[in-house]
């Protein structure tokens, strides 16, 4: 007859069962969950999409025609009110309009009252830039001198597909900030990804876009 599994070992084939599902289940039991958007949300939509399980947001502060956006301050401050834990703000810089130095300059300034966790620096769209990678780096150098003189915590938002275009895979400069990418899987996961430029892990992904939640157009968000 079989002989019976002793308690000592019946525990630990339980615990070795609990840990191997805690592995499994990772990636969901840990998964912060956030917005990023670029059109104006009210303190109670902040609110309801907190109360959703988004404790995040990542607000537009510059916008591509070479402005800051008249919108932030308030956004900020909505977000903040809403409970969202960690409230950040993204550029998505203008490069034909030159001086990316004071692009920074001038978010970080404008939101000395409304305060940021970080500032994400927004590097796509071919159309946007300078159609020659040596200029576009030449900008982006110029944002990073913005971010050295304000002495802001600073990120970059992009993606393979809209680095090497713009910038080339072999310039490194931007490897030394957090990543955040996109790819539109749908998943809360960093699975996905593959190094690039650089960068050996993401810290967030952008994974559904255009999405209508609580009354705001968002994007979403996993770390």
């Amino acid at each position: 007859s079989t002989r019976p599994m002793s308690l000592s070992t019946s525990l630990l084939s339980l615990i070795f069962i609990s840990f191997v599902l805690f592995t499994l289940s990772g990636n969901q039991v840990d998964a912060t969950l956030g917005v990023d958007l670029s059109q104006p949300c009210s303190a109670g939509g902040f609110q309801c999409l907190r109360n959703n399980g988004y404790t995040f947001a990542v607000i537009r502060c510059y916008m591509s025609v070479g402005r800051v956006d008249p919108n932030c301050v308030n956004s900020v401050r909505a977000a903040k009110a809403g409970g969202m834990l960690h409230v950040d703000v993204y550029i998505f810089p203008c490069p034909k309009c030159g001086n990316g130095h004071q692009q920074v300059v001038d978010v970080v300034n404008t939101l000395r009252s409304a305060g940021a966790s970080m500032l994400w620096l927004d590097i796509e769209g071919t159309q946007y830039w300078l159609g020659d990678q040596g200029r576009n780096r030449a900008f982006f150098e110029q944002l990073l001198s913005g971010v050295s003189a304000t002495g802001q915590h600073t990120g970059i938002y992009t993606s393979r597909s809209q680095w090497d275009p713009i910038m080339g895979d072999s310039y490194t400069r931007g490897s030394g900030f957090d990543l955040w990418y996109a790819h539109y899987d749908g998943r809360a996961s960093f699975s996905d990804f593959s190094p690039f430029a650089g960068w050996r892990k993401p810290a967030i992904k952008q994974f559904a876009g255009d999405k209508a939640l609580c009354g705001c157009g968002v994007d979403l968000n996993y770390y």
